[in-house]
């Protein structure tokens, strides 16, 4: 049995009307396609839309189907995606009742506590009464949608360490006095901050997919055509989601076709190759570099229509997936993006003229 949920709606400015910020957006998108990219940071000067555009993905996406009135967003028959309870309960044959929701979009407020975002387990009521309750935190809130952290780079070490590591695995574990409470928590993490306000440390910045570096928009006519986006926005939200509209349904369906595409893209060996030869040029710690690109350039490959990833996809990634990842040289004039696109010609044999 399938319920629809029926929630009020907040206009949010449409994706698709978004002007510039490409790197940006891309980097969402591929994202969305496929999580396990493993998120993304966004740097750039205040004011340039970062929160916007995260907010406008998450609108853009195709409602999700999940158990009713579950406090993980269960999926109802993937149990990667499923709380163990429900698990049960599919495995004993009861009967499930499904809703649809919008893709949760869940902020985390810079003061929040390592309680509010994992959960809490009631111990009082465990020892008098031997009934496990946990009250969920915002990871539970998360699954299977998108987790926001504006200023990323001035939250807590511990606390983006815990978001990480549930990112990587899509699966939170509380555990206090002995008792255990664990739950599905895939999510795509997006963080951005202004790198005036200080980094995160290296070995942070290595856990996220991709880095996006953005910067303010300097063409005159570019700038006007964005406050005129915006002041038509703010004065009619509804008539500018309609002119939108039929965008935005093109990107969403294209979104979802990459989504069933993904599984079947392949990738050549000598390209895989010539990906890790890049990473061993820059002399990129780790495997994740070459991970993370492979993952990156299949979804985009994917997003395109192709069944096959070819140079000109990789090239569109690796900057996104690499240049964080970088070891810091005080005395290098030449930006880590451009350097990893010098190195990543130089290995494909591409002519820059």
């Amino acid at each position: 049995m399938i319920k629809e949920n029926k929630e009020t709606i907040r206009p949010v400015f449409p994706f698709t009307a978004i002007v510039g910020q490409e790197e940006m957006k891309l980097a969402l998108i591929l994202n969305v396609i496929d999580p396990k990219i493993g998120g993304v940071m966004i740097m750039g000067d205040r004011g340039t839309g970062k929160s916007t555009t995260i907010r406008a993905i998450a609108d853009l996406l195709p409602r999700i189907e999940i158990i009713q009135d579950d406090l993980f967003n269960s999926h109802p028959s993937d149990v990667d995606l499923m709380s163990d309870e429900n698990k049960k309960a599919l495995q004993e044959g009861r009967k499930i009742v499904t809703s649809y929701i919008n893709v949760p979009m869940v902020d985390l407020p810079l003061g929040a506590t390592e309680d509010r975002v994992c959960g809490t387990i009631d111990i009082e009521k465990a020892l008098t009464e031997g009934i496990k309750t946990f009250e969920p935190g915002l990871l539970a809130k998360a699954n299977r949608g998108i987790l926001y952290v504006d200023e990323v780079n001035l939250l807590d070490d511990h606390l983006v360490d815990i978001l990480l590591d549930s990112a990587a695995s899509g699966w939170n574990t509380v555990e206090r006095e002995g008792i255990s409470v664990r739950h599905p928590a895939r999510f795509v993490l997006v963080g951005s901050g202004n790198p005036e306000e200080g980094e995160l440390r290296p070995q942070l910045l290595d856990r996220f997919g991709m880095h996006a570096e953005i910067r303010t928009v300097k063409d005159p006519e570019l700038r006007v055509q964005i406050v005129e986006q915006r002041t038509n926005f703010d004065q009619d939200p509804r008539k500018c989601i309609e002119n939108c509209q039929n965008d935005q349904n093109v990107l969403k369906q294209k979104i979802v076709d990459a989504q069933l595409l993904l599984p079947k893209i392949t990738i050549d060996y000598d390209l895989r190759v010539r990906i890790s030869q890049v990473c061993g040029e820059l002399d990129v710690d780790g495997l994740r570099g070459d991970i993370v690109t492979n993952r990156a350039a299949k979804a985009y490959a994917a997003f395109n229509g192709k069944q096959n990833v070819d140079s000109t996809d990789i090239s569109k990634v690796i900057t996104l997936c690499l240049r964080h990842r970088l070891r810091k040289d005080p005395l290098e004039t030449m930006d880590s993006g451009e350097k990893v696109q010098k190195v990543f010609n130089k290995i494909f044999d591409i002519d820059t003229i």
